[in-house]
């Protein structure tokens, strides 16, 4: 009898055994490979109606693959509205309004952290605050601000109201108070300044986090729908997800699927090739500063 047990035990250790199989089986590989089916079937299906037909769209008779893959849906989607100019619009928005979040963010994460000034706390609590309150909210507020100042139809109208960077503020200073005091004193000791420090010191051991807050903000940037669509009517500066509204009215009542979702395959592919290129920063930069010793 008090053999049986040890002998049980060791078989359950092996990592090869029945019972560590089952676990990680049903604890781990089954829900994750249900999580990728659940994210990934939906951007197969749209990539794959992009190369059909109509008929092979709009039929009773499901037809997953393509049985003579074109691009002619591409070409339609180009030829039927500007994405040409779409996508410039986008990547002006995205690069100027992420880059400017980004800045933003760094300066005012430092300040919360490394500067003495009053009512700190008080500050950092209003910050928490923003995080909370959905954007919605000040739709209309903005929209009354940007139309007397003449912004609608510009990029700097499309920008403006979105440069509050409460999460990225809050993300960076998160990870700025898990810095080491002792290498900031010893660049004090040697005559460095608050810009110094910031850019000699803070922000290169702190790149993953800021690739994180960049990576964030790149993407709503690029995938911000109702804004854009507020403060802009005409063609020339509309943005691409605000193309696609152009591109289903376009046909009137009859909507061509096919060319719908080419067009959403060109709004979201450029994003999804940053997010897969980069993405282990976001891993890296959320989880620093979580192991403590």
């Amino acid at each position: 009898m008090s053999g049986t047990i040890p002998d049980t035990a060791a078989k359950r250790d092996r990592p090869f055994s029945r019972q560590n199989l089952g676990a990680t089986l049903a604890g781990g590989y089954i829900p994750l490979a249900m999580a990728t089916l659940i994210v990934f079937l939906p951007l197969l299906w749209m990539l794959l109606s992009s190369l059909k037909v109509p008929a092979e769209i709009v039929t009773t008779d499901l037809t997953l693959w393509p049985k003579d893959p074109s691009l002619q849906n591409y070409a339609d989607a180009a030829s039927t509205v500007p994405f040409a100019r779409f996508f410039l619009n986008s990547v002006i928005v995205t690069v100027v309004g992420s880059a400017i979040k980004c800045i933003l963010a760094i300066f005012t994460a430092y300040a919360l952290v490394f500067v003495r000034f009053p009512f700190k706390r008080v500050i950092f609590l209003v910050i928490l605050v923003a995080l909370m309150v959905p954007p919605q909210v000040s739709v209309l507020p903005n929209y009354v601000l940007i139309a007397g100042m003449g912004g609608l139809n510009t990029y700097w109208g499309i920008i403006l109201p979105g440069l509050g960077t409460a999460f990225g503020t809050f993300l960076l200073r998160q990870h700025f108070l898990t810095l080491p005091q002792s290498i900031l004193e010893s660049a004090e000791l040697d005559g460095a300044g608050h810009w110094r420090k910031l850019w000699k010191i803070v922000v290169p051991v702190s790149v993953p986090s800021i690739a994180t807050v960049a990576l964030v903000t790149i993407v709503s940037e690029w995938n911000e729908y109702i804004w854009p669509l507020i403060v802009t009517d005409h063609p020339d500066m509309m943005t691409l997800p605000v193309g696609l509204t152009q591109l289903v009215n376009s046909d009137g009542g009859t909507q061509n699927w096919g060319m719908l979702m080419a067009g959403a395959v060109i709004v979201l592919l450029p994003i999804l090739i940053i997010f897969a290129a980069l993405q282990r920063y976001i891993v890296s930069g959320l989880t620093q500063g979580s192991v403590t010793g």
